[in-house]
């Protein structure tokens, strides 16, 4: 028999794009929508246990920390991004201020935030940083005399000295940001009995001691990964997927939250085959049934944002709706009587970019209307979208800067100051204040931006 060839050894091309191709379909087999799924209510049962054992309330990191709470157990929702805590792009943000968290951690002695993060990470820089250094800001603002309460806390797993001395070093920059803002600093002072501190939880280590002499002096702010850190890949997990409620825009066929859990045991039951179907049957009812409406909630005396739908009548007296649509139409029938407004901008980022050309017609329709000679009855401004959360917010930052003042009063034409960053920032520091749940678009944030600073000036 002759000795092995080079040639006996070596697969041939065409085997080895075999095997790649059979290597990409177990990958993929591997990320099912089911695995997935299976994975999402694998890390809540670890979260239950974790709010059962702490006796804390669950709070939703958005958009992948509603995957992991049973809605039943979630207190609130809140908006910590990890790109605020990547390495060198530290930042505080004053558009996410979060400060409905200040009311539920004071009255229940602290939360637990939950996020997860993708394969190769121990927990997301939300968790790790953001998170901390919202912490931090907020005690040096709430807490000012206390300077045992201002230092920063961070994972030394996770985050090392030198980058955290970096971004201690950026933290009066950040409190400047936020004081810039002119929110109340008493009334949410008020809420809290003492300082916040972040603590962390995963998996791989998850005892926390809270006992009350721990906590005497903080309230906590645990920080938990739900889920579990995957050291190779997928394959080697048995359908395990870190972070599993990531990226839903790539694999969860317009799937939600709310709507797995709402069907949570059908959809886990269903073979993989048969899920697009039904995924998109459970979507397709859920869109129309449409958002619950919801009472508008006032952000300045004349001022309040408010969810759709809110139809044209019967409307109190001295109203004026502002219905921004999830539907384009064009601008000639917005119009719909002297005081109500329907613009239909679409949704996403496209109509965070159509609400830049609608805001001129928008504010001159508001304006019109509160030029009206006064009836006994005060002026009400109502601004409504789907959310209540995005364009809404934006609209009425857009019609509290050109027709008001600084106190929130309707101000005549006479009466008009040029418009700069700053004044912007304040005035979306008051509506962030009062509607502390929202969570308006960087997209629309810059619209409104781009047409007052075009317009006014």
């Amino acid at each position: 028999m002759p000795p092995a060839t080079l040639a006996d050894i070596i697969f041939p091309e065409q085997a080895n794009h075999k095997f790649s191709r059979i290597l990409g379909d177990l990958k993929r087999s591997n990320l099912s929508i089911t695995n997935r799924l299976k994975s999402a209510r694998h890390d809540a049962s670890f979260v239950a246990g974790v709010a059962d054992a702490l006796g804390l309330p669950l709070v939703a990191n958005e958009r992948c920390g509603s995957w992991y709470i049973d809605p039943q157990r979630k207190a609130g929702s809140a908006y910590f991004k990890s790109t605020d805590g990547h390495a060198g792009q530290w930042s505080f943000s004053t558009r996410r201020l979060n400060l409905q968290l200040l009311e539920l951690i004071g009255r229940r002695n602290g939360c637990i935030i939950v996020d997860s993060t993708r394969r190769g990470k121990r927990m997301p820089d939300a968790l790790s940083k953001t998170i901390p250094v919202w912490c931090c800001v907020l005690n040096r603002a709430l807490f000012a005399d206390d300077e045992a309460s201002h230092a920063l806390f961070v994972p030394p797993n996770a985050v090392s000295d030198s980058e955290k001395s970096q971004i201690e070093a950026r933290l009066p920059e950040f409190l400047a940001s936020l004081l810039a803002l002119d929110i109340d600093v008493t009334s949410l002072r008020q809420q809290l009995r003492k300082p916040l501190r972040p603590l962390w939880i995963t998996q791989d280590d998850p005892g926390l001691d809270l006992t009350e002499s721990v906590t005497r002096s903080f309230h906590p702010v645990v920080c938990c990964t739900s889920s579990r850190q995957v050291a190779g890949t997928e394959l080697s997990e048995a359908g395990y997927i870190q972070g599993a409620g990531d990226d839903t825009e790539n694999w969860a066929l317009g799937l939600t939250a709310p709507i797995f859990w709402e069907h949570a045991d059908e959809l886990l039951s269903t073979p993989e085959s048969d899920l697009p179907e039904l995924i998109q049957s459970l979507v397709a009812s859920s869109n129309t049934k449409g958002p619950a409406a919801s009472e508008a909630k006032q952000v300045s005396p004349h001022l309040f944002v408010g969810t759709l739908p809110a139809g044209q009548t019967p409307l109190p007296p001295g109203t004026c709706v502002v219905a921004l649509s999830p539907n384009t139409t064009e601008q000639s029938s917005w119009e719909k009587s002297p005081s109500y407004l329907e613009v239909g901008v679409g949704k996403n980022k496209t109509a965070s970019r159509l609400l830049r050309q609608a805001l001129p017609q928008i504010c001159e329709f508001v304006s019109r209307f509160l030029e009206k000679p006064e009836t006994g009855v005060e002026k009400r401004i109502v601004v409504m979208c789907e959310s209540g959360k995005d364009l809404s917010v934006g609209a009425a930052l857009a019609l509290y800067c050109w027709c008001f003042d600084a106190a929130g009063s309707i101000r005549s034409d006479s009466n008009r100051e040029p418009f700069t960053k700053t004044t912007i920032r304040i005035k979306l520091g008051h509506i962030l204040n009062a509607l502390p749940d929202v969570n308006p678009s960087r997209a629309t944030l810059q619209s409104v931006n781009s047409f007052l600073m075009d317009w006014r000036n």
